[in-house]
């Protein structure tokens, strides 16, 4: 049988104080008409990655609301993650390493035996949903002899621009699935059937240890703990250690604007994750090309640095970076935006829609205007203090956890009236037809008439994009 993730208890009435009523109605609403539902999430690892964090915040909540839920993690030896992370770069559009067939055999033979396992399990029978998220375990549903549930796919990468082989193959196991979902309506394959497709941002939970209030004398105790001078100014970059961060650009960006603030430091946090093999690889480059410069530190969370530490960097830290060359929706944006911080960041996947509008921070697409941002932003404290207030508003607005379990909930209240996903363009009233998002909380500025239809946004820049071309494609 496959392992159960144990998760803590949560109360759903605990964030009316941050969350905005316009989100909280509704999802109290559809919950109540899907309560004794049995839903069951599947994914590759229980820590490590934006995935894991997302889970154990959202699955006590949906048991508070009477739905009840389970968390499992599928199992696999360090080759089949190898394969899989494989896969996750295919699917982002890197070519230079494609699937072979001696992968794609242990890929089948890796989800055939967490099929049976899930088969074996005394509860799978009763469940009435199955969330699968991401490409590690979306194989198993292929392998599954019968299951009533409905099966739904939730991918958190963009996978606007995929590998061709790759995705030919992983295509053939999503087509089984009842509805998909993914982070931005740009994100989904060009040939993916658009009925099939709903769009659901990810969140952050803003009670989370990693999200809460901290006083500044925990913050300053907290780091200088680990080795951090709070009197002197700091930028960092939190994310796993992978290329597609560029974290290296990170390290030549810093010490560009070090020449011009010499006491400035920078740390470089990340977490080690059971599917995620090349960490180590990457985590080596780092450590070798910042070896010897004391300004420069190096974190994981296998050192000691938890969510606590995180939560203290993203509110002690000057500025946080995400320099960012590929990425699907970066939520350690919001979470930086969510104490008031101004960020640096790549304009890359869901990036720019967590900072639009010049919400937050500063989109930056070389190492060059990476650091001429920095600099910008050390240089000018109001404009950054107003940078970072304005994407703690859109962070509240748009990117906390009840919003997400709303979406989640009418995608299941949907599927269980039998109708499937509606298009990207026509979900309702709530819905930003550029971006995909949900709007229940949208300024009411932010809407336009055409064809007798009132559309919402969620961002001037979706409004402008829409009224140039209501009914073209769209960047």
């Amino acid at each position: 049988m496959l392992q159960t993730v144990d998760v803590g208890e949560l109360a759903i009435e605990a964030y009316r104080s941050v969350v905005p009523d316009q989100i909280m109605e509704p999802l109290l609403e559809t919950a109540r008409g899907l309560r004794g539902a049995r839903v069951l999430h599947l994914s590759a690892t229980p820590y490590g990655g934006g995935v894991s964090e997302l889970l154990r915040s959202s699955v006590p909540l949906y048991n508070d609301l009477g739905i009840e839920t389970t968390w499992k993690i599928i199992s696999g030896n360090p080759p089949f993650f190898a394969v899989t992370k494989k896969m996750h770069n295919a699917l982002q559009g890197e070519t230079r390493q494609p699937i072979t067939s001696a992968d794609r055999i242990l890929y089948e033979r890796t989800a055939r035996e967490n099929a049976a396992g899930l088969s074996a399990d005394p509860q799978f029978g009763e469940f009435d949903f199955v969330f699968v998220h991401d490409p590690q375990p979306s194989a198993v549903l292929s392998f599954m002899d019968d299951s009533a549930a409905s099966w739904i796919w939730r991918c958190h990468i963009d996978t606007s621009a995929p590998a061709p082989e790759a995705w030919e193959y992983l295509s053939g196991f999503i087509s089984r699935y009842d509805a998909t979902v993914f982070t931005m309506a740009r994100f989904a394959p060009p040939d993916l059937p658009r009925g099939r497709v709903d769009i659901i941002p990810p969140a952050i939970d803003p009670l989370s240890p990693k999200n809460m209030s901290l006083d500044d004398r925990t913050v300053h105790a907290v780091l200088n703990w680990i080795g951090i001078e709070p009197g002197r100014p700091l930028i960092t970059q939190v994310s796993r250690f992978d290329p597609w961060k560029d974290p290296l650009g990170v390290i030549e960006a810093f010490r560009m604007v070090r020449r011009d603030v010499p006491d400035l430091q920078l740390a470089l946090v990340g977490s080690m994750a059971l599917d995620d093999p090349e960490a180590w690889d990457v985590y080596s480059t780092i450590s070798a090309e910042s070896a010897g410069d004391p300004a420069i530190h190096l974190f994981t969370n296998l050192t000691g640095v938890g969510n606590i530490e995180v939560n203290a960097f993203q509110r002690m830290s000057t500025v946080m970076v995400q320099k960012s060359i590929r990425e699907g929706f970066g939520l350690v944006v919001s979470e930086a935006l969510w104490k008031g911080t101004p960020i640096v960041a790549g304009a890359a996947g869901g990036i720019p829609l967590q900072v639009a509008d010049d919400s937050g921070g500063l989109l930056v697409d070389s190492i060059d205007s990476c650091a001429e941002a920095i600099g910008t932003l050390l240089t000018d404290p109001a404009a950054a203090a107003a940078l970072g207030a304005a994407g703690r508003e859109r962070v509240r607005r748009h990117f906390l956890l009840p919003r997400l379990i709303l979406d989640e909930l009418t995608l299941l209240e949907g599927i269980r009236r039998g109708a499937a996903p509606s298009e990207l363009t026509t979900s309702g009233d709530h819905r930003d037809p550029i971006c995909g998002m949900t709007t229940y909380t949208a300024d009411p500025a932010l809407a336009t008439e055409f064809d007798g239809q009132k559309f919402r946004f969620c961002s001037r820049r979706c409004q402008e994009l829409f009224t140039r071309s209501p009914t073209g494609a769209h960047p």
